[in-house]
């Protein structure tokens, strides 16, 4: 009986310890999970002459490790990914516009600025923590006027994130290793409906929605 009630105490013992390091485990995970992720704050659409720009504000914070990289002259690539889709009952959903843009974060020691490229275009900064407040409300050329119909409803959606392939050789195997290096936000789902007095120029709605 003595055998027993000992076995019986260290299998309880054991299985209190695999509660802990799983209780551990998930708390970790959490707190890495936050680091790495991009808030979407606010997403609109702005009607154009040739179509909609798109609009958009992220909770945007580099980790200390990327922080690090930029300082020692790895540049890094952030894409802003919109998507437009019309619903269909009959078939798969119309994909009816796609667009990205790509921006460019990086460190120049000669000048001692960090520089937001977008393309040709580009704009210095004395701190890092200036490039990535305007990095964070990025706007974007998203919907030609003549790919849509008026009255439609379409579905759009938009993220950020950034692009590890753009990464040096070196830092694309951290970044397949370490959460440190991982860096997105979900898509942030809304509604478009182009109204059909817009056809010639007038505003035309937007109605951002909560998805993620």
């Amino acid at each position: 009986m003595r055998s027993w009630g000992r076995t019986d105490l260290r299998a309880r013992t054991l299985q209190a310890l695999a509660c802990l390091l799983v209780a551990l485990g998930l708390a970790s995970l959490g707190n890495e999970a936050h680091a790495d992720t991009i808030e979407v704050r606010e997403v609109r659409l702005e009607a154009q002459d040739d179509g909609w720009t798109l609009y958009a504000e992220f909770g945007l914070e580099l980790s200390s490790r990327l922080e690090e990289a930029v300082n020692k002259g790895v540049p890094l690539y952030f894409n802003l990914e919109f998507e437009l889709t019309r619903p269909r009952w009959y078939w798969l959903d119309e994909k009816t516009q796609q667009a990205v843009q790509t921006y460019k974060l990086s460190y120049h020691a000669l000048t001692q600025s960090y520089r937001l490229s977008a393309g040709s275009l580009y704009q210095s900064f004395p701190t890092l923590k200036e490039a990535i407040r305007l990095l964070a409300r990025p706007r974007l050329f998203a919907i030609d006027r003549q790919k849509v119909a008026p009255g439609e409803t379409y579905t759009a959606q938009v993220r950020m994130r950034l692009d590890a392939t753009q990464l040096p050789k070196a830092f694309q195997i951290n970044a397949l290793t370490s959460r440190e290096w991982t860096l997105e936000s979900e898509w942030r789902k809304f509604s478009f409906r182009p109204d059909a007095g817009s056809a010639g120029g007038a505003a035309a709605g937007a109605a951002p929605g909560g998805q993620k």
